[in-house]
């Protein structure tokens, strides 16, 4: 079995401890992080490396920032989304890397909030082409797995309230028909199709005690493809990390495979 996790830590030199316990009491083999905001030679990459890990980065200073973090050898393909560098500043939200027979996608997704700004036509246009990046990955045949946090509230039931999300740029009808573009490429959300009744979330806001009254959203993904679907064993949300001292806002979201 091989036990796939992905986790936006919201700062890992700030939950870092939270993030090795997690991978030994889990015996996580592959770990993709999200918003580590550090550039790469202040992620505490020997940390993990005395934990029998190996780590790939893609940092920026303060802001965004993704990992994989792996017991196994771990191959970059690609840290670039945009191909138009003249237009846009790349921003460290993309790794493209392969592990053992996996070809792994670790992605953060820009917010876009407020709507009607920069921000969000940001968020469309690199939604649009992580699209077409999409269409190009299914066509190899491979076990594609894309993991992170989407920033995308997909329907009613992943979210406590969508009277409240009306507004937002992470529910609004454009967003979510890009993921739905993206789904009906071949790709699948491996907890809905595991779970398609039960109201779980990923993500609860610090303030307002969302996590108390459990007003919560799910936007943490797994998406397969159907060579990792054939294999997918069990998947969930590791909720416990939410309780435990100075926690992410966000909880790791999992998926186990058959070898």
């Amino acid at each position: 079995m091989t036990l796939i996790s992905s986790f936006n830590v919201n700062s890992i030199n700030a939950r870092k401890e939270i993030v090795k316990n997690y991978l030994l009491e889990k015996k996580i083999d592959i770990l993709l992080i999200q918003e580590t905001k550090c550039q790469n030679e202040n992620f505490p990459v020997t940390e993990f490396n005395d934990i029998g890990y190996n780590v790939l980065l893609n940092g920026q200073k303060a802001y965004n920032g993704v990992a994989i973090i792996s017991r196994f050898p771990i191959k970059l393909n690609s840290q670039n989304l945009y191909i138009d560098h003249e237009n846009h500043v790349e921003q460290a939200r993309f790794l493209d890397a392969n592990i053992l027979d996996y070809n792994l996608i670790c992605l953060y997704v820009p917010n876009g909030n407020p709507i009607n700004t920069d921000k969000y036509n940001y968020k469309i246009d690199w939604l649009n082409k992580f699209y077409i990046y999409c269409k190009k990955l299914h066509n190899s045949n491979k076990k594609i797995i894309i993991a992170g946090d989407f920033n995308i509230i997909q329907k009613e039931i992943d979210c406590y309230d969508p009277l409240a999300w009306q507004e937002d740029a992470l529910y609004t009808n454009e967003v979510k028909s890009i993921l739905r573009k993206i789904l009906n490429i071949g790709f699948v959300d491996s907890y809905r199709a595991k779970n398609p009744n039960i109201r779980e979330y990923s993500f609860w806001d610090y303030q307002n005690g969302a996590w108390q009254k459990d007003h919560g959203i799910r936007i943490d993904l797994l998406l397969l493809s159907s060579e990792c679907m054939d294999i997918l064993e069990e998947t969930g949300i590791h909720k416990n990390l939410r309780t435990k001292n100075r926690p992410s806002d966000h909880v790791p979201v999992w998926a186990r495979f058959k070898d």
